[in-house]
C-alpha cells in the first residue's frame, strides 16, 4: 500500500516553490496517498491482453461539409464601427508608430 510522508510532501512543495503550512502538509499527504492508492488499484486490474487506451469508447471526429455562403458587403461591418477610413476600421496608433 503506497504511502507518502509529510517530509516527502514538504520536499515536493519546496521543489514546486509552494509555501505550505503544517496543517496543509498533513492534508496533502492524505490526499496524495488516496491518489497513489487509486493508481495502484488500477494497475492491479490492468491485464496484459488488454491494450492501453486513452478513452473508454472510440472517439470519432465529426466534420461538416463546407458550404459557400455569401459574406457581408464591405460597408456592412464598417457601418457599426466607431471610426472607418478608406474602407477599413480606423484604430488608435500604438507604440509610437509613424502615421
Amino acid at each position: 500500500m503506497p504511502t507518502i510522508s509529510r517530509d516527502e510532501v514538504a520536499h515536493l512543495a519546496r521543489l514546486a516553490r509552494l509555501a505550505v503550512t503544517d496543517a496543509e502538509l498533513d492534508t496533502f499527504a492524505g490526499q496524495l496517498d488516496g491518489i497513489l492508492e487509486s493508481v495502484a488499484s488500477v494497475s492491479e486490474v490492468a491485464a496484459d491482453d488488454i491494450p492501453p487506451t486513452s478513452h473508454s469508447v472510440e472517439l470519432v471526429n465529426v466534420f461538416r461539409d463546407d458550404e459557400i455562403r455569401p459574406g457581408l458587403a464591405q460597408q456592412e461591418p464598417l457601418a457599426g464601427a466607431p471610426a472607418a477610413e478608406e474602407g477599413r476600421f480606423r484604430v488608435p496608433r500604438i507604440l509610437g508608430e509613424p502615421e
